[in-house]
């Protein structure tokens, strides 16, 4: 198995699936935001206090590869690692597991990047601090 950078456990909830009883496609992405969100507050960016100085962190490329379907009840968790592409692009690489017997169930890449105020890409040193201290060195996945 991987190891990650950071990792946060879940639970699986009755309205999150759909009538084959399995979390519906979509609940994913909503998993994942919530993983990259509370990694960026581990690393001293909240991401709200960014938007109100005008940096706004965008999602520019999603690829989910689903391997095993989730279903109610079901705790799981998730990986993050993340590689920095260029001075302005993040990726970042994200797997889910059922924590019963730690089957991998899906498989993700997250490419990101900052905007000014303007919306045009833009780096801030606080992002490239914080990001390219918590960078993954291996790029081997």
């Amino acid at each position: 198995m991987k190891t990650y950078l950071f990792k946060i456990d879940f639970l699986v909830r009755d309205y999150e699936c759909d009538l084959q009883g399995i979390v519906n496609n979509s609940v994913y992405q909503n998993y994942l935001e919530h993983a990259r969100h509370q990694f960026l507050k581990t690393v001293g960016l909240d991401f709200s206090l960014l938007f109100q100085q005008g940096i706004t962190l965008v999602v520019t490329r999603a690829e989910l590869d689903y391997r095993w379907p989730l279903k109610s009840g079901d705790q799981f968790w998730i990986g993050l690692n993340i590689h920095q592409t260029s001075k302005i692009r993040y990726q970042f690489h994200q797997d889910i597991y059922n924590r019963n017997d730690q089957r991998l169930i899906l498989s993700s890449i997250f490419t990101a990047t900052s905007l000014n105020d303007r919306g045009r890409p833009q780096s801030f040193p606080q992002i490239q601090e914080a990001l390219t201290c918590t960078s993954s060195p291996d790029q081997s996945e």
